[in-house]
């Protein structure tokens, strides 16, 4: 789209401000204080078309441009600039233009919204040739790590999957490699990567690197900032943050970049609507004062959880005794607002108390099958972590999780946690995250989940709600 002055926001302000201020109109007397709908399946259009100009709305579409430039103001850290110039001749080929700049790159960035955020992964997997390499975390978003498991089958691609915490790993992993999918922290275990050490090394060595920044936000981590190549965001969760809209996006500080991933969404028709861009834009608005407000509520949570007789195991990077607290303090602006959390086995009963551990298989993270219905493999998948906090509150063991036996897998451990998701009342039985409602769900229950992920671990989305009944709810889950 173009950088026109309507869809810019002012520079050097803080996150909570972009968040409001992005992707307004300009400020004409009489003129709208919000961006309108506008709802076109095409334009009026003679002649040669020209870079930039609206065609047909698969190409590019002026209902996505001031979600695009409120996102780009985020995570480029610097007022940012709209998003791509878009659009193809007539929606039906060529790549989209773009601003130009020093290696393809733009002084700010272009962002691209996507009809789901499985549509940015198909399109940022599409950047691996047949027979090529993906490191991706052993343990990541599942129905990702499906669609990598399919192509990995039908175009002979080699995945590779490392512990995204063991830096070493992950850069032994990266020489011969095309494309570094990396999340941090990761879903539902919380591993911390090493942003900067990763990213760097995959710079060094010529391989794109994407960074999953579903559960920081732009609010807790800028990955552009720490090098990477392209952003990847699920909207539909933290950004868009009502339950209301399926939405994904990218953002890239290269051009050439941002043109082939624009031209692989119009190519297979991976289009947001114009009503849901507009529901997520305004979800934006309120970011800032719903992080913050989800954060604190989870820390606090995490830290009353971390003592409870009936908690085996918390992980949240806010606790000191979290393996990846340290790291997170370091390179991120709070700690997010998921927990993991595992029940305390009840006396005589077997087989849920093991330390959740790491999984040194290089095997697929995702299992067989697909991905199922819906938001059927969560957010960002993730497991296997190197230790969790226990109901004392002190680090777990490093363990090892090539069978999660240990790890919580018997019946009566399953049958524990789903004792608590049915006992809760406040807190919603659900999956996806990022909501202004708090949801909690047992991850296992999905097939495509890792098996390194404890059976009976909770998945906690921590919402808005007064932290006290939040606690009380869980508290007499915990106890029924």
């Amino acid at each position: 789209m173009s950088t026109t002055p309507e869809h810019r926001a002012p520079s050097a302000l803080s996150p909570a401000t972009v968040v409001v201020t992005a992707g307004r109109p300009d400020r004409e007397q009489g003129g709208h204080v919000n961006p309108s709908v506008p709802m076109n399946s095409t334009y009026v259009s003679r002649g040669v078309i020209t870079p930039g100009e609206l065609s047909y709305a698969r190409g590019d579409n002026d209902a996505w441009h001031p979600f695009e430039a409120a996102l780009v103001a985020l995570e480029c850290g610097d007022g940012g600039a709209a998003g791509g110039d878009g659009g193809t001749a007539d929606g039906d080929g060529g790549a989209a233009g773009s601003d130009g700049g020093a290696d393809g790159g733009t002084a700010r960035g272009e962002g691209i919204v996507f009809g789901s955020g499985m549509a940015a992964i198909a399109a940022v997997f599409s950047l691996v040739p047949d027979g090529g390499t993906i490191v991706l975390p052993r343990h990541a978003y599942q129905a990702g790590m499906v669609l990598a498991d399919q192509i990995r089958d039908r175009h002979g691609v080699t995945l590779r999957h490392v512990d995204i915490a063991d830096t070493d790993a992950v850069v032994a992993a990266l020489d011969g490699a095309d494309l570094l999918l990396a999340e941090s922290p990761t879903n539902p275990m919380l591993e911390v990567a090493d942003l900067p050490a990763v990213l760097a090394a995959a710079r060094e060595r010529g391989v794109r690197s994407v960074v999953d920044n579903t559960f920081a936000t732009p609010l807790g981590q800028r990955p552009l900032e720490h090098g990477a190549d392209i952003v990847l965001h699920s909207v539909t969760k933290y950004l868009a943050g009502h339950s209301d809209v399926v939405l994904g996006a990218l953002v890239t500080r290269d051009a050439a970049l941002a043109a082939t991933l624009r031209e692989h969404r119009t190519l297979h028709g991976a289009i947001a609507g114009p009503f849901e861009v507009w529901l997520a834009l305004r979800g934006l608005r309120t970011l800032a004062l719903r992080f913050e407000r989800a954060q604190a509520n989870a820390a606090e949570l995490a830290r009353r959880l971390a003592e409870h007789p009936e908690v085996a195991e918390v992980r949240h990077p806010s606790l000191p005794g979290d393996p990846g607290h340290e790291r997170a303090k370091a390179q991120m602006n709070g700690f997010g607002a998921i927990l993991g959390v595992r029940p305390a086995p009840r006396p005589g009963v077997a087989g849920s108390a093991g330390v959740a551990g790491s999984a040194g298989s290089a095997g697929s993270a995702g299992s067989a099958g697909s991905a199922g219905s819906a938001e059927s493999a969560g957010s960002a998948g993730s497991a296997g972590s190197a230790g969790s906090v226990g109901a004392a509150g002190s680090a777990g063991s490093a363990g090892s999780a090539e069978a999660a036996d240990s790890a919580g897998t018997g019946a009566d451990a399953v049958e524990r946690a789903d004792a608590v998701v049915d006992a809760v009342r406040l807190w919603l039985p659900a999956t996806s995250l990022g909501g202004v409602e708090s949801m909690l769900e047992r991850r296992r229950r999905w097939g495509t989940e890792a098996a390194t992920v404890p059976e009976d671990l909770l998945r906690l989305s921590v919402g808005i709600e007064d932290v006290e009944d939040l606690w009380a709810d869980l508290d007499q889950a915990l106890r029924s």
